[in-house]
């Protein structure tokens, strides 16, 4: 036994019943003698004990080990969290909570793996120098086929919590400890992912230890669901964000990491012989892995669910599951939307331009492009996020004096390093610097020549770039970085901002006289609430426009959920107006939708417009797209009085992830 461990316990008299222990040491040695099971249990042995001692005889565990088997190499240990990342994080806020309590109590919290190896272990100091003598630390292995009977490999064996009280353990080195221990159960598919447990010496054990384990790794499955929520609105995120809806296939299926079904849309799925498929939530149609391609990941599918698509699903660059695709009946759209749409010239992209709405305020901004359009001049386009400003720069484009086929070139000032600047818009000569190209590459603007060059995000601009930016515009030429030839451009300049670049101008983040260059002509894009007369245009363009790229009919609203569409206050704009019918399109079973199947914000607050956070809805998976992030965020700033530490906490994003956001936006780091 380990003899420093029993006189600190021995002094502290928290041994128990010492006869009760001498009764079950003695059946202890009875049972490794004569291996009789009934005879053990007659000696006053529990029956879960018992069985316990026979299984780690059978497995053919030392009883006279000393301390359990630890893993050695520190990458091995290193992966093995790596693997369990999110029971760790899920378990972070119960430990950190449990952490200060224990301190003097004699006692040590432990966070296994499946296979009972320690993930995590806080506690009494002295305790935990005590538990490292038999390796009860991270990376000790304590299931019951490495150490036999105890707390925590026998929870996970039985699947239930359970109590090993000091000689009740099966190896002799471990019987001075209690413990109690709890299995943590995935909450989708109920699997048994880990365990928790409180260990110490013999005194340590009271009656309601084992009530205090399960309600901690309840709180943990509690967590882990908001994860796994979490998780399964942004793997259908990235599944939006690539699309591919866009081709013949009409139902799909997302799988998480390990070949889940976190979502499908293919509620009346069946093969060509009428075989239906098991698709739901939790269902694992496959091991699913990471170094698997979309071949065999196709492959490994049941043979009677043959994907025609599949697409690997990255999040924050880690490969977190796939979107299958299924083959199914298809069914043409017969539902005729004809919105007032104001037509143009066919877009890069091959889509008829269009410009949905009547509002008067609406068609006033669309005067003014066209008017701009025929004048050549600068335009400044102002306007929410997802209000539609890109359109309004093609609308000047398709409207550009005639021209065959102009070039429309963009560029976004928030997604380029501020060293490359004067490269993308200016262009370089040969060997102008380190890295540029052996032959010179043109600019932006020698690229849009004889069309429109549109800069988004034009407030992100750097201040020492802005006079460079001016002289082309008034020289109307342009001089590649390293070369003193100068090009003659014709471009119609197009900037974009969300910003009040009055307000910049007055904080001297922009420069004043390129403000009034490029001010020449101002289109003030009208925010959706601010047109509401055109939401039912617009969501029925988008309902049919979804529908006829997933082959099917349009969805049927109900009068009380136009009402909510109606009511919003819509921050994402037209591009969450777009984004609601993806969602829907996907998540909706059947094809009517009512006030339930709404994201939560909808139906929240006045005007389904609450600026608090929502409640967590395990229902109803919010649509986190961009412009819904951004929501988000802005509301976070709002409850958190702009303070960002607590922002990036309630969001659950890093601070330079959050800063990221921040800039991407457009969104100020203060907020009053």
């Amino acid at each position: 036994m380990n003899s420093e461990f029993f006189d600190f316990t021995s002094r502290q008299g928290m041994f128990g019943d010492w006869q009760t222990q001498r009764a079950t040491t003695r059946a202890w040695e009875d049972f490794l003698s004569f291996r009789d099971v009934e005879r053990t249990r007659m000696a006053g042995v529990r029956r879960e004990i018992v069985e316990s001692w026979s299984r780690s005889l059978s497995l053919g565990v030392d009883a006279c080990s000393e301390l359990a088997p630890v893993e050695e190499a520190d990458e091995d240990f290193v992966s093995l969290q790596r693997q369990n990342s999110d029971l760790l994080a899920a378990a972070s806020r119960a430990f950190a909570q449990i952490e200060p309590l224990l301190e003097g109590a004699g006692a040590i919290f432990i966070l296994t793996d499946a296979n009972g190896t320690v993930l995590e272990q806080i506690g009494d100091q002295r305790t935990r120098d005590a538990a490292r003598k038999i390796h009860l630390v991270r990376g000790g292995k304590w299931a019951e086929t490495s150490i036999g009977t105890n707390g925590i490999g026998t929870a996970l064996r039985e699947g239930k919590p359970t109590v090993v009280h000091a000689s009740e353990h099966f190896c002799q080195g471990v019987k001075d400890w209690s413990c109690a221990a709890a299995p943590i159960r995935d909450p989708i598919d109920q699997r048994i992912v880990g365990a928790v447990d409180l260990s110490g010496p013999p005194g340590i054990f009271r009656p309601h230890n084992l009530a205090l384990i399960d309600s901690v790794a309840r709180e943990i499955k509690a967590e882990l669901a908001k994860q796994h929520e979490r998780q399964r609105v942004q793997l259908l995120e990235a599944f939006l964000d690539i699309n591919p809806m866009k081709g013949t296939s009409d139902r799909v299926v997302i799988l998480d990491k390990i070949g889940r079904v976190m979502f499908h849309r293919a509620p009346d799925y069946s093969d060509k012989s009428g075989q239906p498929a098991d698709l739901r939530v939790g269902q694992q149609l496959m091991m699913l892995s990471d170094q698997m391609s979309d071949l065999e990941i196709a492959k490994a599918m049941p043979p009677h669910m043959q994907p025609s698509g599949v697409n690997r699903l990255m999040l924050e660059g880690k490969f977190s599951g796939a979107a299958l695709i299924l083959p199914g009946r298809r069914i043409r759209s017969e539902a005729s939307v004809k919105p007032m749409c104001i037509p143009g010239r066919d877009g890069a992209d091959g889509d008829s331009l269009l410009l949905i709405g009547t509002a008067p305020v609406f068609m006033a901004a669309v005067d003014m492009a066209r008017r701009a359009a025929k004048a050549g001049a600068p335009v400044l386009i102002q306007g929410e996020t997802g209000a539609g400003k890109e359109l309004f720069a093609r609308l000047i484009h398709a409207e550009m004096r005639g021209k065959i086929a102009p070039p429309f070139v963009t560029v976004n000032c928030g997604a380029i390093s501020q060293d490359l600047f004067g490269s993308e818009l200016f262009g370089h000569a040969s060997g102008a610097f380190t890295g540029a190209s052996r032959d010179g590459k043109p600019g932006k603007f020698e690229l849009a020549d004889g069309g429109v060059l549109c800069l988004d995000e034009i407030g992100e601009l750097p201040l020492d770039m802005q006079p460079y930016l001016l002289r082309v515009l008034e020289q109307r030429a342009v001089y590649r970085l390293g070369c003193s030839k100068r090009r003659k451009v014709d471009v119609q300049l197009v900037g974009m901002t969300n910003r009040d670049l009055g307000q910049e101008v007055d904080a001297g983040r922009f420069r004043r006289d390129l403000f009034y260059r490029i001010g020449t002509i101002t289109i003030e894009i009208p925010p959706l609430r601010k047109r509401s007369q055109d939401i039912r245009a617009l969501a029925d363009h988008f309902n049919a426009a979804v529908a006829d790229r997933q082959e099917t009919v349009p969805l049927e609203l109900t009068d009380e959920a136009w009402k909510l569409l109606h009511a919003y206050r819509w921050p994402g704009n037209v591009r969450e107006l777009r984004n609601l019918f993806e969602r829907l399109h996907l998540m909706t079973h059947g094809m009517r939708v009512d006030a339930t199947d709404l994201p939560t914000e909808f139906r929240t607050g006045p005007a389904g417009c609450s600026l608090a956070p929502d409640p967590v809805d395990a229902t109803v998976a919010p649509v986190n797209l961009e412009e819904m992030e951004e929501q988000a965020i802005r509301r976070a700033l709002v409850a958190e009085k702009g303070n960002l530490t607590r922002v990036s906490a309630s969001l659950g994003v890093s601070r330079p992830t959050l800063y990221r956001k921040l800039k991407a936006y457009g969104i100020r780091r203060t907020y009053e």
